[in-house]
Parts: C-alpha cells; structure tokens; sequence
C-alpha cells in the first residue's frame, strides 16, 4: 500500500510516523515501509526534513502525490484544501482505482470534497470518490491520540480497516456518523488546548500559594494525567470520582466552590461550543 501525504504539519508528521509504528506482523500483512510513504508540502524544505526524520520519500508536487497514493491523506488547512483539491482532481479522476482521500480539515464534509473533485454528471457516471473524513488531535504525537473517523459509502470495509491499523498506532480510533465530526473537532481536536489552559492554571495557583514553579508544573501534569486515568480504568462517572475526594466542609469543595464561582464549568461548555461553531463555519 501506498500512502501519500499533502502537507507535513504536527498531524501530518504525527501520522506518518504512525503508519510506521507497527508490529512486524502486521507491517507484513499491510505491506508499509517507509519508501511506501510519500511526503510534500508547500514548504518544500520542511516537508525534505519531514522525509528525512522518518525515512520517506520526500516529492515535489501535490499532483505527483495523488498519482503516487493508495491513500492520500489531505493534512491541509481548511482554507487552501479547495485549491490542493483543484489541483489533484484530474489525476484523482482518471487513476483506477481511485486513492481513497483522507482529510483531516475541519468543517469540511465529505460530500463537499467529493463535489470538489466531480461535477455531478461526472459522479453519476463514475461511481462517486472514496473520501474518509478523520479528526486526530495533537497527542496523537505520542500515540495517545485520539482519531474520529467518518467515511463515504465507496470506501470499502477492508479499506477502512488498513486504515484503522494505521491510525490505531496514533491513539483510540473511533467510528462515527459524519454529522458528529464537527462537535468531535470542538471537543477532542480543540480540547487538548483547554486542557494545557487548564494544567497552567492549576501550577499557577500552586506559585502563587508558594510552591516552587518546577514542582508545581510537574504535579499538575500528573494530577490531570491521573485523574483522566481514574476515568478510563474505573468506567466511573466524573462527578461520582469527584465525591470521592470532597469531603464535607474540606478543601476539596472550598476550591469547586470557588470553580462555580467563576462559572468554571459553563464556560468550558461555551469552549466546546464556540470551536464547534468555528468548525462548521470553516466547512
């Protein structure tokens, strides 16, 4: 399999590598090695760099990119995928069987991306473009990803599921309808940066009682990452979690006091909120 990548930012890069972190097992029943791996982008220095990180095969052109690919992924902004689109189109039509195009851009549906490529009367006598539509976010660096994945009917099943094996390397793939992806990109694609808000805030208030910055940083990092851990491992509710460590006129319900007090939890709500009304916008 031949995959191609237009654009190398953090989630282009983060699942090139990903398709590489694999079992020699299973690189073997999907048949990936880096020279299966091609990377352009419009910073051609950065994407050389890119190719060179993780030994693929850095190429020019967009248009080289689709001839190339089984899939090619689109890890473009929302704003320029219209032109990186008109561009690979022609190839896109003509090469059988078509790559399967999977973009990661917010907003954009995949009808949308397939009327990009064919007109209408074109679709009708082709059979329509196999578009994946996927929401990673950025700890898929480290592959604690986590990757909504929504898919046009012409994407076959054994498709989906080579692709699936890549992405699983990144982090949780999840399988979901298509008009969630726009509340996915405002919780999980957004969220990791209300999260990082969060961790700061909370080794803010550790300086400002007196604790020294280092250790403040390194216990509000492993109070979110075990707190979040506390959640997966137990399958229990936050709010019963929560119970368990607030005790009846103690410090614990002195600070969610002070939380309510600056309506902590409607205004991560409206955080939500606006980035999933950006990402509807952007489409």
């Amino acid at each position: 399999m031949k995959i191609s990548f237009i654009g190398c930012g953090n989630m282009g890069f983060a699942l090139m590598s990903a398709a590489l972190r694999q079992s020699g097992k299973e690189r073997t029943q999907q048949n990936i090695s880096a020279a299966d791996i091609y990377i352009t982008d419009a910073d051609s220095e950065k994407a050389r760099n890119a190719a060179a990180l993780i030994g693929a095969v850095f190429i020019k052109s967009n248009i080289e990119a689709a001839e190339k690919s089984d899939l090619l992924f689109l890890a473009v902004k929302p704003q320029i995928l219209q032109g990186v689109l008109n561009e690979i189109a022609p190839v896109v039509k003509r090469k059988k069987p078509m790559p399967v195009l999977v973009s990661m851009a917010a907003g954009w549906t995949i009808s949308k991306i397939q009327s990009s490529i064919f007109n209408e009367s074109e679709a009708l006598t082709s059979g329509g473009i196999p578009v994946v539509r996927i929401m990673p976010n950025t700890p898929a660096l480290i592959g604690k990803g986590m990757i909504a994945v929504s898919s046009s009917p012409e994407v076959t099943p054994a498709k989906i599921l080579e692709l699936k094996k890549i992405l699983e390397n990144a982090g949780i793939v999840d399988l979901v309808d298509e008009h969630y992806m726009d509340a996915v990109t405002g919780l999980s694609g957004s969220g990791p940066a209300f999260v990082y808000l969060f961790i700061e805030a909370l080794a803010d208030g550790a300086v400002r009682a007196g604790f020294p910055r280092d250790k403040a940083l390194l216990y509000a990092v492993q109070t979110v990452s075990g707190a979040a851990a506390m959640v997966h491992e137990t399958g229990k509710h936050p709010g019963e979690l929560k119970d368990m460590v607030t005790s009846p006129g103690g410090t614990t319900i002195a600070g969610i006091a002070a939380l309510e007090d600056g309506a902590f939890r409607s205004t991560v709500m409206k955080a939500v909120e606006a980035a999933w009304k950006r990402s509807k916008e952007l489409g």
